[in-house]
């Protein structure tokens, strides 16, 4: 799972998901890539699962890019404790992500299989995403 080697910060606000994309929107390193159209937090366990779901079904071959990474580390106070005394622990790291991010991009897979790759790997994200080519994003300029 992705975590930070060096926090800055032990904990911080919660914070709010709003507006869109302004950096990473587009496909810089492969030519296939899986970008959100909804906002959330996701977490590392979230993404690792979606990695392993490429990894799976393209077999090894072809490269993968993870362009999220999880920064923000999530708080969580204990069951069933009153309320007050402070701020709970650390439970896990998530990122924020905004409508209009790139989240996964491969290179050297065939369409259809990086098609495939990329759906199996959405269904394990908790976001409304779409997959996208550099075929697509140049029929759109044009």
């Amino acid at each position: 799972m992705l975590i930070p080697k060096k926090p800055k910060h032990r904990k911080v606000h919660k914070g709010r998901v709003r507006g869109v994309a302004k950096g990473g929107s587009r496909l810089n390193f492969g030519s296939h890539g899986l970008k959100a159209l909804s906002s959330a937090r996701i977490t590392s366990r979230q993404i690792e699962a979606a990695r392993r779901a490429i990894v799976r079904h393209i077999r090894r071959q072809g490269k993968i890019w993870i362009r999220i990474f999880p920064d923000i580390p999530v708080s969580k106070k204990p069951i069933e404790v009153r309320m007050g005394k402070g701020k709970g622990s650390p439970e896990f790291w998530a990122c924020r992500v905004q409508p209009g991010r790139i989240l996964f991009e491969m290179e050297g897979v065939a369409d259809s299989l990086a098609d495939q790759a990329l759906k199996l790997a959405a269904a394990k994200l908790p976001i409304d995403t779409k997959v996208v080519s550099r075929l697509t994003l140049e029929g759109s300029k044009g």
